[in-house]
């Protein structure tokens, strides 16, 4: 008769210690699933301080049209400049975020960056 051989792994062929980032990678997915189990919303970036959701499609498609507007040079409207910067202009010129509105004439408004890299407050 032949005897039956049981196919234990060898120990000394199974690595035991854990490599660093497989250590750390198990903590983070233990600690997510203790988060979604709690359902913690403490970690939700799309919240703003108040508690209420961040707009973010609206922020994308302003951002969109303020490069766009700014690429063609498009003259805009004092309600188009007012949704664009997130301020109604108070003078013939408003800088506001590295942007810069001018006054054409009377509802007439051009956008455009401001080059003036000493002004920038994050670059000095």
């Amino acid at each position: 008769m032949s005897t039956s051989q049981e196919n234990t792994p060898n120990e000394a062929t199974l690595p035991t210690e854990l490599k660093a980032e497989q250590a750390l990678g198990l903590i983070g997915l233990g600690l997510m699933q203790k988060v979604s189990k709690e359902g913690s919303l403490a970690w939700d970036w799309g919240m703003e301080e108040d508690g209420e959701k961040a707009d973010l499609l609206a922020l994308r498609q302003r951002l969109e049209m303020t490069s766009l507007a700014i690429e063609t040079g498009a003259p805009l409207s004092t309600a188009e400049i007012t949704q664009l910067l997130g301020t109604k202009p108070g003078s013939a010129k408003t800088e506001r975020g590295g942007l810069l509105a001018r006054r054409i004439s009377r509802n007439v408004w051009k956008l455009s960056r401001i080059e003036n890299d000493s002004s920038n407050y994050w670059r000095n």
